[in-house]
């Protein structure tokens, strides 16, 4: 029997809110009855998660070290200047990143405000500018210097939203932050002064990353439908309706752009698509629990879509996947499991599963090169923990835990070189902007690292 993840928080399965009028200050809020009932309702189903309960078996999850037998290359680490989106660019493919020292802490800022003791999803900030852009949970959006000055901060929700958790996902295109939440609003609003550029109430929460090619918008609902808006006015382009779980997945649903013009949606389902971004063609689809090696009864969760020259990287709870970009066609499959977006360097692709294990895969074939429990040098106590994200710099893996900790390894062998506690928990994976590493903690404290 493969392992079951059975995951009790069912609150998100019915936020199916709908369309409601806008008032002519916020142009959100209508005071209607029935939504002042959706709300409550929302409210109500927020509060129970508090009540929740998690429960884990050790059975089919990748345990395994396997020492080095070959000698890995790295291409030369890229300077980038700015991260505008979630996985840095459109295909959320982000390589050897320039990091040449991060043993200076330079900042350590707490910026927002944590409202809700069960949130459990934080997105990374944003840099810009010079300039850093985050959220928290009450919805409240900031832009900052680089040491943490605050220089505008805007919140769009009106009071009957306050005791509602708020789960922003935030893009930086042509000098508009463009917003998507898990109510149902998506918005835009100018860099410069935080003042609203447009708004508007989808109905229905959204879940995923938000990506921007050629003035259109794409996100994905939580009814695993891909919309496409236009940026300028927030108007709807087209859609692509696709088969949603019953249970709703408690992570982002992956998104990316690739080169040629054609988005890459994995929805709740399983199922894998590309899409023409013009006008929303089904270039060929595939649903991953089909796999021998996938579990349709688990709760899907999975990771965010990567592509790479034509390669397409996307992992599940059970297993990583490369297809073809071209026709779909499956490369090959490996029942390693993650939720962090695989990184490629070269003929490399790099896997941090969600329990500690740092993974070296051969690109063309998938297997394995080497295997290191990244965990094992933390106290005993301390090991218990799952790996938020990861980064890698300059040749070095900057992974960080659910309980805090920063742990650095070597990108060429895996042997982990220091790790040290920074909080008490982090959520969000860390970035890298302008040779500085940022990453967000629990309580919306920026850390700043060169």
């Amino acid at each position: 029997m493969n392992k079951k993840i059975i995951n009790i928080f069912l609150f998100t399965s019915s936020l199916l809110l709908t369309s409601c009028s806008f008032d002519k200050v916020t142009g959100i809020w209508s005071g209607s009855e029935e939504q002042v009932k959706k709300i409550q309702e929302l409210e109500k189903e927020q509060k129970e998660k508090l009540n929740s309960v998690t429960i884990y078996s050790s059975e089919g999850i990748f345990s395994k070290e396997v020492l080095s037998n070959k000698v890995v290359k790295l291409s030369k680490p890229k300077k980038n200047t700015s991260w505008l989106m979630s996985g840095l660019n459109l295909q959320n493919s982000l390589g050897n990143i320039s990091l040449p020292n991060a043993d200076n802490n330079f900042l350590k800022k707490k910026i927002g405000k944590k409202k809700f003791p069960f949130s459990k999803a934080i997105s990374a900030p944003l840099v810009f500018k010079n300039n850093i852009v985050l959220s928290d949970d009450r919805g409240t959006i900031y832009r900052t210097t680089l040491k943490g000055k605050i220089i505008w901060k805007k919140n769009i929700y009106v009071k009957i939203y306050k005791n509602i958790y708020k789960n922003l996902n935030l893009t930086i295109h042509n000098n508009n932050i463009f917003v998507a939440d898990n109510i149902g609003f998506i918005y835009a609003i100018n860099f410069e002064n935080g003042k609203i550029v447009w708004i508007k109430n989808h109905g229905i929460p959204l879940k995923s990353n938000i990506k921007i090619s050629k003035d259109k918008l794409f996100v994905i609902n939580q009814d695993s439908k891909l919309i496409c808006l236009d940026i300028k006015k927030g108007t709807s382009v087209w859609d692509v309706r696709t088969i949603s779980s019953f249970i709703k997945t408690q992570n982002v649903m992956g998104l990316a752009i690739s080169n040629d013009n054609n988005v890459l949606m994995f929805n709740s389902s399983g199922d894998l698509k590309k899409i023409n971004v013009e006008d929303g063609l089904v270039q060929w689809s595939l649903n991953t629990t089909m796999s021998s090696l996938s579990d349709s009864a688990d709760l899907f969760n999975s990771s965010d879509v990567v592509i790479n020259d034509n390669d397409v990287i996307v992992s599940t709870s059970s297993s990583t996947f490369s297809f073809n970009l071209s026709n779909g066609y499956l490369n090959w499959e490996n029942d390693i499991g993650s939720n962090n977006e695989a990184i490629i360097v070269n003929k490399n692709i790099y896997l941090v599963t969600n329990k500690g294990y740092f993974i070296n895969l051969e690109r063309s074939s998938g297997k394995i090169i080497w295997s290191i429990n990244i965990l094992k040098d933390l106290k005993r106590k301390h090991q218990f923990t799952e790996v938020s994200g990861f980064i890698l710099g300059s040749g070095k893996i900057y992974a960080v835990t659910s309980n805090g900790y920063l742990i650095i390894c070597s990108a060429s062998s895996g042997e982990v070189e220091s790790f040290k506690k920074i909080s008490s928990s982090i959520l969000a994976s860390p970035i890298i902007s302008n040779e500085l590493l940022f990453i967000l903690t629990s309580n919306y404290k920026v850390l700043g690292y060169n």
